[in-house]
């Protein structure tokens, strides 16, 4: 994502104005993750590495903010992450 935003924020209902902006959030804490894991497996100085993944171990935590957040807002979705769950579990007995 590296600071675009994926959706036309003009373009949503006013309802969910405020779901896609933690979606987004979510998105781009994801995103973070993903490069400073990747940039840690790149550096062969140890120094660079533990800082990455220290910063990489804080966004993770943000993504669990961000998901709190819309858990709280989005009935739909915490339905579907249930759902989700169990289709895991099953598929992985």
């Amino acid at each position: 994502m590296l600071s675009k935003i994926p959706v036309n924020i003009d373009k949503l209902k006013k309802e969910d104005l405020d779901k896609e902006i933690v979606r987004i959030g979510l998105i781009a804490e994801l995103d973070a993750i993903n490069l400073y894991e990747q940039l840690a497996s790149m550096t062969k100085n140890e120094n660079i590495k533990r800082v990455l993944l220290d910063i990489a171990e804080e966004e993770k935590t943000h993504v669990g903010e961000f998901l709190a957040l819309l858990l709280k807002m989005d009935e739909e979705q915490v339905k579907e992450l249930e759902k989700g769950k169990k289709e895991v579990e099953e598929l992985s007995k």
